[in-house]
């Protein structure tokens, strides 16, 4: 099972997140591209660390909002949202080539990301852009997203995530963060729950309901001031469950 988690988002003087330690934990690692968050040289020392720890690199793309750290919906027209995407795709993609890594696979990021589950006319833009760069490139995203259903009509190696630290509703997506209990806070629930994922293939929603999840991957956050807590006693409770920690890209 893969293990994936958001990394590269700080931005000049403002730090987020301990990247260096996260990255030691996971297999795969979205780093930001510079829109929603991220600079050129977090971006560079991001894809250095990630190559140094062979954890592959994920280009985690998002609206043009630093302000907004991406969690804002854009109403962008298709053509905006293809060259913003590709844009994206190129500047990490080359700085990741500079120091030996590449970009193994596309994440979307916040608000893009919740908006690619139904936004039809969207997904089509990203997947638009992540062909035009590179028609093989694997995405990730949620199952039964348009997103992961138009990239893989389109060809791509298509890979699902479940989420290890976020409550779901019974019908197999997230609670939005708006709603109290929509983030797990204790490090044994996210472990129960990570574990459930890889071994069973399903999860308890907040209503009780035990909702099948199929899953590629598990993803965890990695800026939160408990991150690392949650994030090393996740690993530790799937590998004492048998699960072997492995990149799917």
């Amino acid at each position: 099972m893969d293990l994936n988690a958001d990394v590269g988002q700080s931005f000049g003087s403002w730090r987020m997140g301990d990247d260096a330690s996260m990255l030691r934990l996971v297999s795969s690692a979205n780093v930001a591209c510079g829109f929603h968050a991220g600079d050129p040289l977090t971006m560079l020392d991001s894809c250095r660390a990630a190559f140094d720890l062979d954890v592959r690199v994920g280009a985690h793309v998002g609206y043009p909002d630093l302000a907004g750290f991406g969690g804002r919906a854009l109403d962008m027209s298709f053509d905006e949202l293809f060259g913003d995407v590709l844009y994206q795709l190129g500047a990490l993609d080359g700085v990741a080539h500079a120091v030996g890594a590449s970009v193994d696979y596309v994440r979307p990021h916040g608000a893009l990301y919740d908006r690619l589950v139904r936004d039809t006319e969207q997904a089509e833009a990203v997947v638009a852009a992540v062909h035009a760069y590179d028609p093989g490139l694997p995405v990730l995203g949620l199952p039964g997203s348009a997103w992961l259903t138009l990239a893989e009509e389109a060809g791509h190696p298509v890979f699902r995530e479940a989420f290890v630290d976020r409550a779901y509703t019974p019908d197999g997506t997230l609670v939005p963060r708006s709603q109290e209990g929509a983030v797990l806070q204790n490090s044994d629930d996210a472990v129960a729950q990570a574990v459930r994922l890889a071994t069973r293939g399903e999860v308890v929603a907040h209503d009780g309901t035990v909702v099948a999840v199929e899953a590629d991957s598990l993803w965890i956050h990695g800026d939160t001031p408990e991150a690392l807590e949650m994030a090393a006693a996740v690993r530790k409770g799937l590998e004492r469950a048998g699960v072997e920690i492995q990149a799917f890209a």
